[in-house]
C-alpha cells in the first residue's frame, strides 16, 4: 500500500468521480482506476461502487476513508515537521595545515549545502595542538595523525598519505628521477617541521631505519612559511601530497618517496558519540564523505582510503 494510492482514493471519494479526480491529480483516468483496483485487491474488498453517474464508497470504503484521511494528515504533518526542524547548531573542527589545504574548502562547501543552519568553526593548527584542544573539549572533531593522546575519543581511520620530496628543480642535489629514496637525499638540505611535529617524528623514524639523519637547513612549523622557504631555495622538504593543494607561486618539483612505512595515517577523531550534538554527528559523516570523494576523484594526491 502506498500513500499515493491513499491520496487517489480520497480524492475520488471527495470528488465523486474518476474523471474529476484524474484531472485534478494530473493522471489519466485509466491509471487512476488501475491504482484503485490494486488497492482493493490488496485489501481483498471493494471500496468503491461504480455507476453511470460516478462512484460512491461502499461501507468498507467509508470506514477506510476515515483512516486514509487520518494517515495522510499524519504524513503531511511529518513532512512539515521535518522541513521546519532543519538541523542547526555549532560545530568546531580542527585540521592540520596540509589537511586544511586539501579538505578545508570542500568541507565548508558541503556543510553549507547540506546543513546551512549549522555554524561551522574551522581551526587550523598542528596535529598535536589539535589533540590537546580535543581533550580540552575545545573541538568536537579533528583530523589528526596519532591517537596516543586520546582520552575518550571516537577514532575512525580515514586514509594514508604517501610522502613527497618537494623542492626547486634547480636545487643542488635535487633528484631528477620520478621516485626517490632517503638515500637520495642524505646530502640534500632539508626544510622540516620541528621534532614535536608528528610528520617530523615519522621522517626521523624513516631515517633512523637507514641509520642516518636528515641534513637540516631550517626547521619551520608553519606550512605557508615552510613552503616559502622551499620556494626560495633554502632546501627541499618532505610533505604529503596535500601540501601541494594550494598554489605556492613558482612551481616546485615533487617526487614520490619510495620508502616502506613512510606514510602518514589520517584519523578522524571526535569526542565520544554521547557527547556530540546532532550537528556534530552530521558534520562527522559529511567530513568522511568529502574525504572519500576527494580521494576517489584523484584530487587528494598520493592518498589511499583506509580499508577496514
Amino acid at each position: 500500500m502506498e500513500l499515493r494510492q491513499l491520496r487517489y482514493f480520497v480524492r475520488v471519494v471527495e470528488l465523486g468521480g474518476m474523471g474529476k479526480a484524474a484531472a485534478e491529480l494530473g493522471v489519466v483516468t485509466s491509471a487512476l482506476s488501475q491504482q484503485i483496483s490494486r488497492l482493493e485487491s490488496e485489501l481483498s474488498t471493494r471500496l468503491l461502487q461504480r455507476s453511470s453517474t460516478g462512484v460512491l464508497p461502499t461501507d468498507a470504503g467509508l470506514a477506510f476513508l476515515r483512516q486514509a484521511q487520518l494517515t495522510l494528515r499524519h504524513a503531511d504533518a511529518a513532512v512539515l515537521v521535518a522541513k521546519q526542524a532543519r538541523l542547526s547548531g555549532h560545530v568546531s573542527i580542527g585540521l592540520a595545515p596540509s589537511t586544511a589545504a586539501m579538505l578545508g574548502m570542500p568541507l565548508l562547501a558541503a556543510m553549507r549545502e547540506r546543513y546551512p543552519e549549522v555554524r561551522l568553526h574551522l581551526v587550523e593548527a598542528l596535529s598535536g595542538h589539535l589533540a590537546m584542544m580535543l581533550n580540552a573539549r575545545q573541538l568536537d572533531l579533528a583530523v589528526v595523525f596519532q591517537s596516543e593522546a586520546a582520552r575518550s575519543w571516537s577514532v575512525i581511520p580515514l586514509l594514508n598519505e604517501r610522502l613527497f620530496l618537494i623542492g626547486r628543480a634547480d636545487l643542488p642535489g635535487m633528484p631528477s628521477k620520478d621516485r626517490a629514496t632517503l638515500q637520495d637525499m642524505l646530502e640534500l638540505p632539508m626544510v622540516l617541521p620541528t621534532g614535536t611535529h608528528g610528520l617530523r617524528a615519522l621522517i626521523n623514524a624513516a631515517f633512523a631505519r637507514r641509520r642516518a639523519e636528515p641534513r637540516i637547513a631550517a626547521e619551520i612549523d608553519g606550512l605557508a612559511l615552510l613552503m616559502d622557504a622551499v620556494r626560495a631555495g633554502v632546501g627541499a622538504t618532505l610533505q604529503p601530497g596535500a601540501a601541494l593543494a594550494r598554489p605556492w607561486g613558482e612551481p616546485l618539483r615533487s617526487i614520490g618517496l619510495k620508502e616502506a612505512g613512510a606514510q602518514r595515517q589520517n584519523l578522524l577523531a571526535s569526542l565520544s558519540d554521547d557527547e556530540l550534538s546532532p550537528a556534530a554527528l552530521a558534520a562527522r559523516v559529511t567530513l568522511a564523505n568529502v574525504v572519500t570523494r576527494l580521494v576517489r576523484d584523484g584530487r587528494w594526491i598520493g592518498a589511499r582510503l583506509h580499508r577496514a
